[in-house]
């Protein structure tokens, strides 16, 4: 019986660890399983993960720039999914139609407050971007109890759209991209935009960072040097990747896929050290 077939798509996805991953959870339970990165360009996604899945693939994760494209093309969509209005799981149900999933918000909040040890309740926090990644944790941020979340985009309208969506204008609101230099400072400062990913740097005015702040970029690597570098200067008291996350994330797919919990630890440490 040839193993069960899953992938991970994006645009561009050779760097990506969630193979490794994969294997790595799949060894702790003995389970044998294919795991391969697919490149698709945004006007070819939508055919490859049909032939994916027609070809008999089991499970997809999707990550940029695709979130928002899986989430469309899927039939049965889970209620994180619906939120935030992107998916970053794909799964082929029994008779054929692909169910949607976004775990990221869970991945991200259990990594903060699980593997680093920091209650966000009470928090104010700063997120930056209002895409696909930023839908994909806003909500768990409100859930997880901070008090109040400040959304700021380069295009206001995407900011507004997103406050908008959370309903909840007393917690949730927008600022504009110009006015970081006087919008005071913050406990938790969430870099959700691709400027990293894509080799840019924010500008970001120190004054953001409060005194008890935690700093945490949904990349991870080099992807996040840029920003990480810019939290120790400004005298963040924590500043985080987004690997952690990847790892929590990937562990919920893996439960979804083959209906048992992998040990994320192990493998964070893994690919902690692989990278350093």
């Amino acid at each position: 019986m040839d193993p069960a077939q899953f992938a991970v798509f994006g645009h561009p996805i050779s760097h990506s660890l969630s193979p490794q991953i994969h294997q790595a959870f799949a060894q702790q339970f003995g389970i044998a399983l294919e795991y391969r990165t697919i490149d698709a360009a945004p006007a070819d996604f939508a055919e490859a993960v049909r032939r994916f899945f027609a070809d008999g693939g089991r499970g997809a994760n999707v990550t940029l720039p695709h979130k928002a494209a899986a989430f469309a093309l899927a039939d049965q969509r889970s209620e994180a999914a619906t939120r935030a209005g992107s998916a970053n799981v794909l799964t082929r149900l029994a008779d054929g139609r692909l169910a949607a999933h976004n775990t990221d918000g869970d991945g991200m909040v259990r990594d903060i407050t699980e593997r680093h040890g920091v209650d966000l309740r009470g928090h104010t926090a700063l997120l930056l971007g209002a895409g696909g990644a930023a839908h994909g944790v806003a909500w768990n941020l409100l859930d997880a109890g901070v008090d109040t979340l400040t959304i700021v985009n380069r295009s206001p309208a995407a900011g507004d759209a997103l406050a908008g969506a959370i309903g909840e204008p007393a917690r949730a609101h927008t600022r504009y991209w110009e006015d970081l230099a006087d919008i005071g400072s913050y406990d938790l400062i969430v870099q959700a935009t691709s400027a990293g990913v894509l080799g840019a740097s924010l500008q970001l005015p120190f004054s953001l960072v409060g005194a008890r702040a935690l700093c945490y970029d949904l990349s991870y690597g080099i992807a996040a040097s840029g920003f990480l570098s810019w939290a120790k200067t400004a005298g963040a008291r924590y500043a985080f990747d987004g690997l952690g996350m990847l790892v929590e994330t990937a562990a919920d797919a893996f439960e979804l896929w083959h209906g048992q919990r992998p040990e994320t630890e192990p493998v964070y440490q893994l690919l902690r050290r692989h990278m350093a």
